[in-house]
């Protein structure tokens, strides 16, 4: 345990706020200590296989029942949610952006988010969306859970500090956490405005990926990853409820705060990592080995070795290949990749990709680096090269991402993204076998 957080990634963990809070040797005593209720939240069905089971035991001040009024419809904002086929009439293609601007009024994390791609089908429980989290304000007495899926908060500009239901966990730029499906929280500000990316997980929750011949060690260990201990609010006033069920949003008022568990047990629970822990691996004499040596998370789907999504990032690292070319090579995917970039450069986009935007190049259609990045990475010295200052990420999913009307709209869509690409001249000669450029 350190700083408020319990290390390793899916344990069982137990914690109380309060001395004697967790019953010993039993989940649902006949009366719990300090009057408080025992109630399960399930993560997964009461007969999954126990390697996949997923429950806690949160012990409370009132049942959840009680935080659960009246809901009432209301206005989802830019939210959207799959299927959304045909809201966006842009073409398809090779897509990048700048980054958004935070709108104008008072933006929480609610009213904050807006939806760039949407995958799959929600009410199915199978595919994502990928969100822009714009805001300018704290959650005051307000607090919301998704029922859709779990939440990847991936820190831009600015932190973020989250109460939720089993504790605090606050991030930083390079950092990221998991809000399951369910939990109930609040997202602070620390600084006047903040900027995330997020991804919506409809599917089988975020795991570890295997790490196969790699072995036992390096891509992220289970060590770094934190989970919160326990930590309540007892306050009775007037507060707000929002629920994101369907697709839709739904609102219920109540008169106290809903993170009133005093203590809990179990592996079903929010946690963070540090992008910047992440222990890279990668070629030491020539060629490279497939991008998914990068994937810190899974979200694994029917299909093995087809994800749901995979979570993947581009942290600094060395390049020591020989006679390799060495950015991500051309290529076309059945997967679907949307991409953002928390700082620095990346070195197959080093124009026009910058802190805070976004691409999307969409199942089978090409991309790769852009010509002044194949130019250097052709003809470059091959000397051992630190890449530094650089974080970047993807969203991949096996379901094509369709694009929301916001997103088609936005003025940061770079027009001249496929422009990049236009220096790739031919260097075809049928005379010469080694090219002289």
């Amino acid at each position: 345990m350190s700083d408020g957080y319990m290390s390793g990634f899916g344990n069982s963990f137990e914690t109380e706020a309060l001395p004697h809070a967790l019953p010993v040797g039993r989940n649902s005593p006949q009366r719990a200590n300090y009057g408080l209720y025992a109630e399960q939240l399930s993560g997964s069905a009461f007969t999954a296989p126990r390697v996949n089971n997923e429950r806690s035991w949160l012990y409370r001040i009132r049942p959840s029942v009680k935080h659960s009024g009246r809901y009432k419809k209301i206005d989802k904002g830019a939210i959207r949610s799959a299927p959304n086929a045909g809201e966006s009439e842009l073409p398809i293609g090779q897509l990048r952006w700048g980054p958004v601007p935070i709108p104008d009024g008072e933006r929480d994390f609610i009213s904050g988010l807006f939806t760039i791609t949407t995958a799959g089908d929600v009410e199915a429980q199978s595919g994502m969306a990928a969100h822009l989290l714009l805001a300018n304000s704290s959650m005051r007495d307000s607090y919301f859970f998704n029922a859709d899926g779990e939440l990847l908060i991936v820190a831009q500009e600015g932190s973020l500090r989250f109460h939720t239901e089993f504790g605090v966990i606050a991030i930083e730029p390079g950092e990221v956490c998991i809000i399951p499906r369910g939990v109930i929280f609040r997202c602070e500000l620390a600084g006047a405005t903040a900027r995330a990316y997020v991804c919506e997980n409809y599917g089988g929750v975020f795991t570890l990926p295997n790490r196969g011949p790699i072995g036992a060690n390096c891509l992220a260990n289970a060590r770094d990853f934190l989970t919160p201990v326990a930590s309540y609010e007892d306050k009775e006033v007037p507060s707000s409820l929002t629920v994101k069920w369907c697709g839709e949003l739904y609102r219920t008022e109540i008169g106290q705060s809903p993170l009133d568990v005093v203590a809990w047990h179990g592996n079903y629970a929010p946690y963070k990592y540090d992008l910047r822990r992440y222990s890279p691996v990668g070629a030491i004499s020539f060629d490279h080995p497939d991008p998914s040596i990068f994937t810190v998370m899974t979200a694994p789907s029917e299909s093995e070795g087809t994800a749901n999504i995979d979570f993947v990032i581009f942290p600094e690292r060395w390049a020591v290949a020989e006679n390799t070319f060495r950015p991500p090579w051309y290529h076309r995917n059945i997967m679907s990749e949307f991409m953002g970039l928390i700082y620095g450069v990346y070195d197959a986009k080093p124009e026009g990709f910058t802190p805070g935007g976004f691409s999307l190049h969409n199942m089978m259609l090409p991309h790769g680096p852009d010509a002044s990045a194949f130019e250097h990475a052709s003809t470059g010295e091959q000397k051992p090269v630190k890449l530094t200052n650089t974080l970047a990420f993807m969203f991949e999913s096996r379901f094509p991402q369709k694009l929301t009307k916001f997103a088609s709209e936005l003025a940061t869509l770079q027009s001249n993204y496929i422009d990049c690409w236009d220096g790739l001249k031919k260097r075809f000669d049928p005379t010469k076998i080694t090219p002289d450029w």
